[in-house]
């Protein structure tokens, strides 16, 4: 079985779904030619040609705008936004028509739309490259949101996002890509050293949209975290001595919420983590079910690790977004309570 990092397997469910279904369509702003800003679709244009890969204008709502047409259409469109950040202007697009489309057609079209986007922070990307905004869409009925954190779950999440009939926004870690930049070692980036990579059949398999994965099994208290902060909180759980099970949602809309409430029942304890905002963040939502699912079994306040309420810093990033020191006080404060 080869080995990939998760650029790697992100273009092999690409490639595998442009040579399974010929109404897969990739397109974006420098996707084809050029393979993306990240390399994530590079040599697909070569393989499959202008009229299956292909560049889009700067143009946020006119791209998705095009995709939401090709999906009621038939085709099921493939669009990446170079960064997440870029996305807003295509968010009319993405709430009013391909959410909605479905319902207000009764059932005669639908929008079998993936949208890929690059997410998160870690590289020195400032303001306009390194948001986290997964909780606007979790908020629109219609969307579902998934967030992969390896290289095999990125692979399998991607193909059942492009087979399924409704529209998937795919938000992809930009630090687990290919893994620590070099001269940052000293940064709690991921656990792993230079090789971030796992093995990934190399054809056709699916991860189901809607079930997480029990990352590490523990007793003592469930982290809930996904995407990067998945490897943050096991590096954290190891920092602190603390039997911690580290539950990687995958996917936030739909939310496997059984698996969640089984594990905070066995632990008694939640500490949830997230690199977007602490306010009206994902973390709240969760803090909430878990609350109201598992209020007689806790034995502490339900604990966030999240990033700050401030606009996203540049030069200060690393002290922005959760690491692996903050995560392990929390867990210790959590265990203390």
């Amino acid at each position: 079985m080869p080995v990939m990092n998760m650029v790697a397997a992100l273009n092999s469910a690409m490639d595998v779904m442009l040579a399974r279904d010929p109404d897969v369509v990739i397109f974006g702003e420098d996707v084809g030619y050029f393979g993306g800003v990240f390399r994530a679709t590079e040599g697909l244009q070569k393989r499959y040609g202008l009229s299956r890969v292909f560049d889009a204008p700067i143009a946020e709502a006119g791209i998705m705008g095009a995709a939401v047409g090709m999906a009621a259409y038939g085709l099921r469109a493939v669009v990446e936004i170079q960064f997440a950040d870029y996305i807003y202007p295509a968010t009319d697009q993405l709430v009013s028509e391909a959410a909605r489309l479905r319902y207000r057609s009764g059932g005669e079209f639908s929008a079998p739309l993936t949208v890929r986007s690059p997410y998160g922070g870690g590289i020195f990307g400032g303001q306009t490259h390194s948001q986290s905004p997964e909780a606007l869409f979790t908020h629109v009925s219609g969307l579902k949101t998934v967030i992969p954190s390896n290289p095999y779950d990125a692979k399998g999440l991607l193909i059942s996002a492009i087979e399924d009939d409704d529209p998937v926004i795919f938000f992809e870690p930009k630090r687990l890509y290919t893994g620590p930049f070099e001269g940052y070692q000293d940064r709690p980036v991921v656990p792993w050293s230079k090789h971030p990579a796992s093995e990934v059949p190399e054809g056709y398999y699916t991860v189901p949209l809607g079930k997480a994965n029990i990352a590490q099994e523990g007793s003592e208290v469930t982290i809930l975290a996904y995407g990067t902060m998945v490897h943050v909180s096991l590096a954290a759980a190891r920092d602190a001595g603390v039997d911690a099970e580290v539950i990687d949602l995958r996917t936030l809309l739909p939310l496997d919420i059984e698996t969640i409430e089984a594990s905070v029942k066995k632990t008694r304890r939640c500490v949830i983590v997230h690199e977007a905002t602490r306010t009206s963040g994902f973390g709240a939502e969760l803090s909430a079910l878990v609350q109201e699912r598992c209020f007689y079994h806790l034995e502490a306040p339900i604990t966030r690790v999240t990033g700050w309420d401030t606009p996203y810093p540049h030069v200060l990033e690393w002290a922005y977004f959760p690491g692996p020191t903050r995560v392990a006080e929390a867990l210790r404060q959590t265990m203390e309570a």
